[in-house]
């Protein structure tokens, strides 16, 4: 583990310690973007060659907090998905990702159907990182090669989440593995 990524996990377990408001989740965002320009911590996480999947970097005990990085070999482009009660942070390292945030008009008739728009699509290069309060809905796409890290409020393996179908109007609720860069059935 790198110095600075000691120094990001004291200040965020500080931080998000305090409060996991907004502002607080600002904050940490702001010092995740300082982390990815650091070359050190990117040349231990990913190096020139990266290795394909996800890691582990850090959990933390009481907080509970996960950061994680992900290093894509294959292009993906992922449907409208939420994290559930949990916020994330998401920091590009290498390459590019694509982010879509989307608006759901639920139906009152059948909770599990609604449709989809997309409201706002943007693009996080290497040093940005941008913030998903609980409950938003999103999508990412990349191409092969990009590397990110992902920070979320707990292991999201461990809460009911959303994954919203464009082509039929339904909603999935429930309890899945942590994306690991593979593509979903």
């Amino acid at each position: 583990m790198t110095k600075e990524l000691e120094k990001f996990i004291l200040g965020a377990r500080q931080i998000l310690g305090n409060k996991s408001e907004y502002a607080a989740l600002e904050v940490v965002r702001h010092e995740l973007e300082y982390l990815l320009k650091d070359k050190d911590f990117i040349n231990e996480n990913f190096g020139d060659s990266p290795i394909p999947g996800t890691t582990l970097l850090f959990e933390d005990p009481s907080l509970g907090f996960q950061i994680i990085s992900y290093a894509m070999d294959k292009p993906i482009k992922g449907g409208p998905h939420d994290h559930g009660n949990s916020w994330a942070i998401y920091g590009q390292a290498l390459g590019w990702t694509e982010m879509t945030e989307w608006e759901r008009e639920a139906n009152p008739e059948d909770p599990s159907k609604g449709t989809m728009k997309a409201i706002k699509t943007y693009r996080l290069e290497g040093g940005m990182a941008g913030i998903f309060r609980e409950g938003d809905i999103h999508s990412i796409s990349y191409p092969g090669g990009a590397c990110f890290i992902r920070i979320t409020g707990c292991d999201l393996s461990k809460i009911p989440r959303g994954r919203y179908n464009l082509q039929d109007g339904t909603v999935e609720i429930g309890k899945r593995p942590n994306f690991d860069g593979t593509p979903s059935s």
